[in-house]
């Protein structure tokens, strides 16, 4: 009778999912080329700490764009021990500033995107980090979304690396529940509270940033990219979407590096709290594990409805499949996905309470950043 019920909860959750999350599972929308009709000026800010395997090719690309609008590159070497800016190379468009210690309080890329802004003078800036490579036409088309319709802020989900194993298992899940937690429709609707953005592209007016109190206003957060996104949308629409034009050269060669980077900011993600943390389990568990549990063991009712929100949950799963050109064979294994999200998830939430906090890039922040 339990697994019964169970069983129409997790159908109930899924149709709600499907018909009124924001159709998150559309994987949209992508912004197409184009070009703008006005031309601001745009100080391009990278901040990078220990990236000298990838930063010549994502400065490289950055002074390859066609954008016919005065732009620069400003490349903020946060204390690397690695040669990154040298390994940047020389160019008239590209300015390095080297960054001073960070003060207590801040996270590190925020830091170091402060100095940057500082230096900078463009009405428009554009964060992006040191392991993406761009399309020559990608300023171009940002800029233009920028100005029509006009927004606040632009902000990208770039493709990721999908090579390896562990990246063809995991990361067209990952973007799929980056879908799902925040709904790009619902970021993009101005009538909307909810606010997010994916801190690799992150195109703004300085006067918006300036509004909402500059980066020093959310200086100690770790998960940046939406805490940028809150502060701006009171000042104007944002829009996010999915990147055609970038592309993330990182790589996760084992699943344990990507258990590390989910564990580093996913309790933070919670708020730190224990009550957010069962939340979690207990909703996961109802969307992902009930479904399975009745197809493979539920008679009657139970199993029809954990056969309807399985299938509404594989299908949701077909066009992030699609976008990474991976096999529709891989929706059927999303609930294994999910079960290790949520264990690296409950893994970040001991480390939290062993007193191991979050570290990145040599550095260790603490509990409540």
């Amino acid at each position: 009778m339990i697994g019964t019920l169970l069983a129409f909860a997790a159908l109930a959750a899924w149709i709600y999912l499907f018909a009124l999350h924001g159709r998150f599972w559309r994987s949209a929308p992508e912004l197409l080329p184009a070009v703008p009709d006005e031309l601001p000026d745009v100080d391009v800010l990278v901040p990078a700490r220990d990236e000298r395997e990838t930063i010549a090719r994502a400065i490289g690309s950055l002074l390859a764009q066609d954008y016919r609008g005065r732009f620069r590159v400003i490349l903020i070497d946060d204390q690397s021990s690695d040669g990154t800016a040298e390994a940047a190379g020389e160019s008239p468009g590209l300015s390095v500033i080297r960054g001073q210690p960070k003060p207590d309080g801040w996270s590190g890329k925020l830091w170091a995107l402060a100095q940057g802004v500082e230096a900078s003078r463009a009405p428009v800036l554009l964060f992006t980090d040191a392991d993406i490579v761009h399309d020559p036409r990608h300023l171009s088309t940002l800029v233009a979304r920028l100005l029509k319709p006009r927004t606040a802020m632009v902000s990208e989900l770039v493709r990721l690396n999908c090579e390896s194993d562990a990246e063809r298992l995991l990361v067209p899940a990952f973007v799929y529940f980056f879908q799902m937690l925040y709904p790009f429709a619902r970021v993009n609707d101005p009538r909307s509270r909810l606010a997010a953005a994916s801190g690799g592209v992150v195109l703004l007016r300085r006067e918006a940033l300036e509004a909402a109190g500059g980066i020093a206003a959310i200086r100690e957060t770790l998960i940046d990219d939406v805490a940028l996104a809150r502060a701006i949308k009171p000042f104007g629409a944002i829009y996010l979407g999915h990147s055609g034009l970038a592309t993330s050269v990182r790589e996760y060669q084992g699943f344990a590096q990507i258990w590390r980077m989910i564990t580093r900011t996913a309790f933070t993600q919670l708020r730190h709290s224990a009550l957010l943390l069962a939340a979690t389990i207990a909703g996961m568990a109802l969307i992902w594990f009930v479904p399975l549990w009745q197809v493979l063991l539920g008679q009657g009712g139970g199993f029809v409805a954990g056969l309807a929100a399985f299938c509404l949950s594989t299908i949701t799963f077909l066009p992030t499949l699609n976008r990474y050109g991976r096999s529709h064979w891989l929706a059927f294994t999303l609930p294994l996905v999910a079960a290790f999200y949520l264990a690296a998830t409950m893994g970040s939430a001991l480390d939290a309470w062993f007193g191991r906090g979050a570290r990145w890039k040599s550095r260790a922040y603490r509990k409540g950043a």
